[in-house]
């Protein structure tokens, strides 16, 4: 069965972003040491959900080419934004379960990819529609910032299932979400 995965970099103390809302703390560690286990994941991802501030981020990296083809994207978002070129971008307000029917249906056998940012990734783990956290812990310490997953106080379970060493020192780990979904 195709997966609901939120694959992301976190800090140490569990931060995705540092207090100013920036990730530059991220590329001090560069892609390199990651590339082959980004790839592996990538390979087997057949749609991808995003919030629109995670879009924003995507777009204003100006990069020469849309990183994920022609793979379909929903972004959720009750904003207009505009349109990433050579992008399927799909632009949706509604429920994240009508949304995870549709990247799943999409996917055609892949998997979906939560791309983030963390709030979106709660939204799908409170409706049990997230089935698989792949978190790669950073070597650094931001003290503060945008929390990897903000569930509010209702715990999440989570078996582990796949550690990954990278020679930066960062740590990737896997765990299976208990209590997921078992169909959309």
């Amino acid at each position: 069965m195709a997966k609901m995965q939120y694959y992301v970099a976190a800090s140490l103390d569990g931060f995705i972003a540092d207090a100013d809302d920036k990730m530059d703390w991220l590329l001090q560690f560069g892609y390199e040491a990651y590339e082959a286990h980004y790839n592996a994941f990538l390979a087997e991802v057949g749609a991808l959900v995003m919030g629109s501030g995670t879009y924003q981020f995507i777009l204003d990296e100006e990069l020469q080419a849309w990183p994920y083809g022609d793979m379909p994207i929903w972004v959720l978002t009750s904003r207009e934004l505009p349109t990433a070129e050579g992008a399927n971008i799909l632009f949706s307000s509604e429920a994240v379960e009508v949304v995870a029917a549709r990247a799943l249906a999409a996917a055609e056998g892949k998997n979906v990819w939560i791309v983030g940012g963390g709030n979106v990734a709660a939204q799908f783990a409170a409706n049990n529609l997230l089935d698989e956290l792949i978190v790669s812990v950073m070597p650094i310490v931001l003290g503060s910032g945008t929390p990897l997953l903000p569930i509010g106080g209702t715990p999440l379970s989570l078996t582990h299932t796949d550690t990954t060493q990278f020679d930066s020192g960062a740590i990737g780990l896997t765990y299976r979400v208990e209590g997921a979904r078992s169909e959309v």
